[in-house]
């Protein structure tokens, strides 16, 4: 399957399975909210160029948007967590070898820890970033905190289930010239 029609088919099935599954379980004492769609982001391949993340972070955010009413509230976040993805993979990897011999970013291309890390920062900004916006409607510093810090814990463990779930254990490129 070519990269860009697995990526269309997860772009559609993340938004499904967000909208349809996960928005449709009652809230933890309204502090545990999972989310798992903005995981397209993160296995963009390497190679996608910042202009195109930001689109595809903004169109993603703006699907989900679409979807539950709340415009801008998931839009916001994507961009953002699109916008730092290049400059965290660079800063967790300074070798360029890993961009050049596999194509995403997973737990084999990557390394178990700095997958982690990386997934680990991306989901927290994420999350805060929507609790805050979220907050600035309802107030409450403390129950912005913890709903952050519960509903990244619980996404992190969906994040990984979905890791094990979907193998998506690359070989390594080869270049042919």
């Amino acid at each position: 399957m070519s990269t860009l029609v697995r990526n269309i088919v997860r772009f559609i099935l993340f938004i499904l399975v967000q909208v349809f599954v996960l928005n449709q379980i009652p809230p933890l004492h309204h502090l545990v909210v999972p989310y798992l769609y903005f995981l397209f982001i993160l296995w963009l391949p390497f190679k996608t160029g910042r202009r195109t993340l930001l689109v595809l972070g903004f169109l993603l955010g703006f699907s989900l948007d679409a979807f539950t009413g709340t415009f801008g509230l998931h839009s916001a976040p994507c961009v953002v967590i699109a916008y730092l993805r290049p400059f965290l993979i660079k800063l967790l990897l300074p070798r360029e070898e890993v961009e050049v011999n596999f194509r995403e970013p997973s737990a084999w291309s990557l390394g178990v820890a700095p997958y982690l890390t990386y997934v680990t920062i991306l989901t927290f900004v994420h999350h805060t970033i929507l609790f805050f916006l979220q907050a600035l409607q309802t107030g409450g510093l403390v129950y912005f905190l913890v709903k952050s810090l519960f509903s990244t814990a619980v996404s992190l463990l969906l994040v990984l289930l979905t890791e094990l779930l979907f193998n998506r254990k690359q070989g390594l490129k080869v270049n042919l010239v």
